[in-house]
């Protein structure tokens, strides 16, 4: 079968299941755009090329399938750059198709060249520069195949104007995957019996669930496992939804902003169970102190991951399902009982934030919205967060039952990214309740992406937690700077008024007791909602670890504070 490379392009595509492609034309992939028109593929007109490569990892992160974005070269293709290392650092499987200029122009300078495979290097799990319609469905087929497959990552295939334009026979068995020849690290049956060892020898262990909980799909084990052997599980923030928040053995989430009780535990416990999670500096503090007295057993897909930064004892390097499956019959019944009333007492002492029936100040705390926000929801809406203190007070307050319901940057920490990916989330699982919970600084990066949710009539919810500042960066200057706001304080639009510029419904919040009635207001309205929930301006996430600083080193919430602590669950 005979067709041009434009075609083989989406041939290829909807071959391997692809439905829906975020993207913006432009000169360079022209011949691709054209050739779309003739295939079952839904387009989704981003405003912004970042935002194409957000939705395409909204998708994949709501769907567990992979996303596609596409652009055009120079511009186009470098504005997909910080979605590609958003992915790359949250092991999200998306593939990203980029126009490049015609074969004979590169190196000359031409318009809107750029080497976007060079660019994309440090920050993609493989990338491709395709110059003939021979290669594309090789490239195409071996990109998804990367992208979903091992510890999951973003992949580009840089395509020539020219290869598109050209025709070729189309060899759909010849373009299957080639077998990548890599060491085969299988587990050894010594460090199953050596984790065994640990485990069953532990007063005080640990579970440290993370994002390979569900990449892997090992939710049920995990629960399983954590049962019969009568261990906490603590978790870091991309593992939210990773293990039930309502189950007894979960602690909650860990590191610079995670619970207070869940940093103690693992400053005082024998060993920790790190399950596909990295050790990242925001979950372990000072490496020095970090977890002194503990044997440390690391269970991770990715081998790169084993001794990065944490030493271990035992490293079993494989995918972390199969991994605790071989393990679970052999682990025996614990008792930690004592270990875990000890855990429990701290918590007395802690942030088990009673927030529900405080009296009204006259005041709305960004901590009252996102519990109101759970309880309005009976916390079963897909929530996608961008990067700051809303980010934290969501982790904090609202309880993720099911897992690939807290979608939210990590790694990198990308401000703008919750609109485009609630997008993407949305698209991906049209069924679901679909809030965006966002801050007024990181909402302002891809507002624009309104449009695309007007022109797509999408049914998205968004909380704008508005401070009036970049409110994460103004909480460092508050400790560490002298309260020395330099260029922190917002100047924002009237967001309500912005929403009805599009076309869509907004509203605004001032008031606690009219947190509830905006919520349910917007549940039951067809169509987007965008409310302006204008919080106090100068409050703080507790507790908070320095950057650097000993893991139990946290500075706690003040007495005087308005958000009342106590060991009631709220």
């Amino acid at each position: 079968m005979k067709l041009t490379g434009a075609q083989i392009l989406w041939e290829c595509l909807v071959r391997e299941g692809v439905s829906t492609v975020f993207g913006y034309p432009g000169g360079a992939i022209l011949p691709a755009y054209d050739a779309m028109l003739d295939y079952p593929i839904r387009h989704v007109l981003v405003r912004h090329e970042q935002g194409a490569t957000h939705m395409a990892d909204g998708y994949a992160r709501a769907s567990g399938k992979v996303g596609v974005a596409v652009a055009t070269s120079g511009p186009g293709a470098t504005n997909m750059v910080t979605g590609i290392a958003t992915a790359m650092m949250d092991s999200s499987p998306i593939v990203c198709i980029t126009g490049q200029v015609g074969s004979h122009l590169i190196g000359y300078d031409a318009f809107q060249e750029t080497d976007i495979t060079g660019v994309t290097l440090p920050i993609t799990k493989h990338n491709y520069l395709v110059t003939r319609p021979e290669d594309i469905a090789p490239a195409i087929r071996e990109a998804v195949y990367i992208a979903a497959h091992g510890r999951p990552g973003p992949v580009l295939i840089d395509i020539t104007k020219d290869a598109q334009q050209r025709s070729c026979e189309l060899d759909w068995d010849g373009a299957v995957p080639r077998p990548h020849k890599r060491p085969e690290r299988r587990p050894h049956p010594d460090d199953y019996a050596r984790a065994l060892a640990l485990i069953d020898q532990a007063k005080r262990p640990l579970i440290l669930g993370g994002h390979g909980i569900m990449l892997s799909g090992a939710m049920k084990v995990v629960r399983e496992f954590a049962e019969r052997a009568h261990i906490p599980v603590a978790m870091t923030l991309l593992g939210i939804g990773g293990f039930p928040a309502s189950h007894p053995l979960n602690l909650g989430m860990m590191g610079m902003h995670g619970e207070a009780w869940v940093n103690t535990a693992i400053q005082e416990a024998d060993l920790l169970l790190a399950f596909g999670m990295r050790f990242d500096d925001r979950v372990t503090g000072n490496l020095k102190t970090y977890a002194p007295n503990a044997k440390k057993v690391h269970i991770e897909i990715d081998p790169a991951e084993i001794n990065k930064n944490v030493r271990v004892d035992v490293a079993i390097v494989g995918d972390l399902r199969n991994v605790l499956e071989e393990l679970l019959p052999h682990v025996a019944e614990g008792d930690r009982s004592e270990w875990l009333d000890w855990i429990a007492s701290l918590k007395g002492d802690s942030a088990v934030r009673d927030i529900q029936n405080m009296p009204d100040s006259g005041h709305l705390y960004a901590a009252h919205v996102v519990h109101d926000l759970w309880h309005a929801t009976d916390g079963s809406a897909l929530v996608v967060t961008d990067v700051g203190q809303h980010q934290m007070w969501e982790a904090q307050y609202y309880k993720h039952e099911h897992p690939r319901s807290l979608i939210t940057s990590g790694g990198l920490g990308t401000m703008g990214f919750a609109l485009p990916a609630a997008i993407g989330a949305k698209i991906a699982r049209p069924d679901a309740e679909v809030w965006a919970v966002v801050g007024d600084g990181g909402f302002q990066m891809t507002m624009a992406e309104l449009g695309t949710i007007a022109q797509e009539r999408l049914d998205i919810n968004i909380a704008i937690i508005n401070n009036g500042y970049l409110g994460m960066v103004r909480q460092w200057q508050e400790f560490f700077y002298e309260r020395r706001y330099a260029a922190t304080p917002l100047l924002n639009p009237d967001f309500a008024k912005l929403a009805a510029a599009y076309g869509l419904t907004g509203a605004t919040v001032m008031k606690r007791p009219d947190v509830i009635p905006a919520v349910q207001a917007a549940r039951a309205h067809r169509g987007t909602v965008v409310i302006d929930f204008q919080v106090e301006q100068e409050d703080s996430v507790f507790p908070m670890v320095p950057a650097g600083a000993d893991l139990h080193a946290m500075i706690r919430r003040p007495s005087a504070s308005p958000i009342v602590e106590t060991s009631a669950d709220p």
